[in-house]
């Protein structure tokens, strides 16, 4: 039998089930921008510590950590299938509670800049 020939010698490439419906969902230049100069004034003001990004099929996701071992203290998802209805962007809190939902991320980001701003006023 020749390299490359299968079974029945035929030499037919066969296509990779599952085509290109399988993409992974991440984070725009903007977007990662937006988020990452948040995240670096927070953790100026001394609120986070770490943080984390995760991207599958569904979703891409930043989460915020005061301290490494512990649950996000805030996490923002991007949900492309979700863009026609209540909006792509999502802020959850500590807790897993949504505290914001929406079309814009700067909207999104709103409650941790108006957080971010607290911080700051208290030192």
């Amino acid at each position: 039998m020749s390299a490359g020939l299968g079974a029945g010698g035929s030499g037919q490439v066969v296509a990779f089930p599952g085509g290109r419906g399988a993409a992974q969902v991440g984070f725009d230049r903007d977007e990662l921008q937006r988020i990452l100069d948040l995240y670096g004034r927070m953790v100026a003001a001394g609120e986070w510590r770490d943080y984390a990004m995760d991207f599958d099929r569904h979703s891409a996701t930043f989460a915020a950590f005061r301290r490494t071992a512990e649950r996000p203290h805030a996490r923002v998802e991007k949900r492309p299938a979700l863009r026609n209805k209540q909006g792509m962007w999502t802020l959850f809190g500590e807790h897993g509670q949504v505290l914001k939902r929406g079309h814009e991320l700067a909207n999104v980001l709103a409650p941790m800049e108006r957080r971010l701003l607290k911080a700051v006023d208290e030192d």
